[in-house]
């Protein structure tokens, strides 16, 4: 049960960066964040930040 937990929290993480990404944001920065907030980082990319027009 944990190791289907971790493999779902990693994959999470990694849609998360490449969701920051589109919204030009570091994934790597958002890849780590998510690891450590799971949903709530999803939550916070999708609803608070604003896409960066650089």
């Amino acid at each position: 049960m944990a190791k289907e937990y971790a493999v779902g929290w990693g994959t999470l993480a990694l849609i998360n960066a490449g969701l920051a990404q589109t919204k030009n944001q570091s994934g790597l920065l958002w890849f780590f964040l998510s690891l450590l907030l799971g949903p709530i980082a999803t939550f916070m990319i999708v609803v608070l930040v604003k896409k960066d027009e650089h």
